[in-house]
């Protein structure tokens, strides 16, 4: 395969710091790149695994019922299908400066400023993460299942992504191309909350479409509790950022937000007591926590009821999209000023 050229761009045009990071990346990308083959050719071979084949069918269903019915891009993205052999794609970093609710910002040729950083090694991730770790930053690395490399290449379907069920394998196709629909440069937490939101509303619209009665009530399910845990997480953040403005020395504000953590670990308590079976959020709180792990997921959560209900308010999944854009042309500050007003019920 020869060379891309936004590839070949990452390597020359690199900035004076960072240069080995950009080197990782385009190499990265370009091994992922050469790794994928043809999906019918893959399902086509008798040593592919029965249900891999299933499988890979049935995302060329998902990806056909994103453009018809959700109004996505129809391009060659996930038509080709690579294993990689591993778990993640990519480790993304997160990092926090301690007393903080913001987090670090890095900026990229083509992505723009994003609020991570990143890996397609794991080890590369963690020595970054170390390094920020060590400066007193709070950090998180996290597995990214997919990326999207906003349709200047014909993103691959990823072992990463078959690998757990159709109900994910849809939510993240639906999630990556609205990527390509729609992506406004530094606005991390705009593109991520109006993909979750598509990814939300059209992995519903694909379970009732396909009569997955049982899947759809488990999906349902799994978004009521991912809505108690954005709450609890709300609180956190106030609750911190009450700390921040108390005036207390550092060492106060650490202990303080130790506390905070653990009253956040006792209200999720009370919450799960109530869940009898079905998915729950104990890996997540099995960890030690930080603001890193906080923010990670703000990023993609906090302005995603704003956008469902956009949706509700518009007829059809174009103008939806279309709506979007121009929220998108706006200045930051009105953006997120008309996001809000969205989320408090202003239509």
């Amino acid at each position: 395969m020869r060379t891309p050229a936004l590839l070949l761009f990452l390597l020359i045009a690199l900035p004076p710091l960072g240069g080995c990071y950009y080197v990782q990346a385009a190499s990265g990308h370009l091994a992922l790149m050469r790794a994928a083959e043809p999906i019918e050719q893959v399902r086509a071979d008798p040593a592919t695994d029965a249900e891999l084949a299933r499988a890979l069918a049935r995302a060329q269903d998902i990806r056909r019922f994103a453009v018809d019915t959700l109004g996505l891009p129809d391009n060659a993205s996930y038509t080709r299908y690579a294993d990689l052999g591993r778990e993640a794609v990519v480790w993304n970093v997160v990092a926090v400066p301690e007393f903080s609710l913001a987090p670090r910002i890095w900026c990229f040729p083509v992505a723009g400023c994003l609020s991570y950083r990143g890996y397609f090694s794991e080890a590369r991730a963690r020595r970054h993460a170390n390094r920020l770790a060590a400066q007193g930053d709070h950090v998180q690395v996290g597995q990214v299942a997919a990326y999207s490399t906003l349709g200047r290449f014909a993103d691959p379907l990823l072992n990463t992504m078959v690998s757990r069920g159709e109900t994910y394998l849809a939510g993240i196709i639906f999630h990556e191309l609205a990527h390509q629909q729609l992506y406004i440069a530094d606005d991390t937490r705009f593109n991520e909350a109006y993909a979750t939101a598509v990814e939300e509303y059209g992995t519903r619209r694909w379970l009732t479409h396909t009569g997955q009665t049982a899947a759809l009530a488990d999906y349902e399910r799994l978004l009521a509790r991912r809505g108690v845990l954005d709450a609890l997480l709300q609180r956190q953040r106030e609750r911190l950022a009450a700390i921040y403005a108390s005036g207390l020395s550092a060492d106060e504000m650490r202990v303080a937000e130790a506390e905070a953590f653990q009253q956040l670990r006792l209200d999720y308590a009370e919450q799960r007591a109530g869940w009898q079976d079905g998915p729950t959020f104990d890996g997540f709180f099995a960890r030690p926590l930080n603001n890193a792990h906080l923010l990670a997921l703000a990023t993609y959560r906090d302005l995603v009821p704003a956008f469902h209900r956009l949706i509700e308010h518009t007829a059809d999944l174009p103008t939806f999209h279309a709506r979007v854009a121009e929220l998108g042309a706006l200045a930051p500050e009105a953006r997120h000023a008309a996001l809000a007003a969205l989320a408090d019920g202003d239509a």
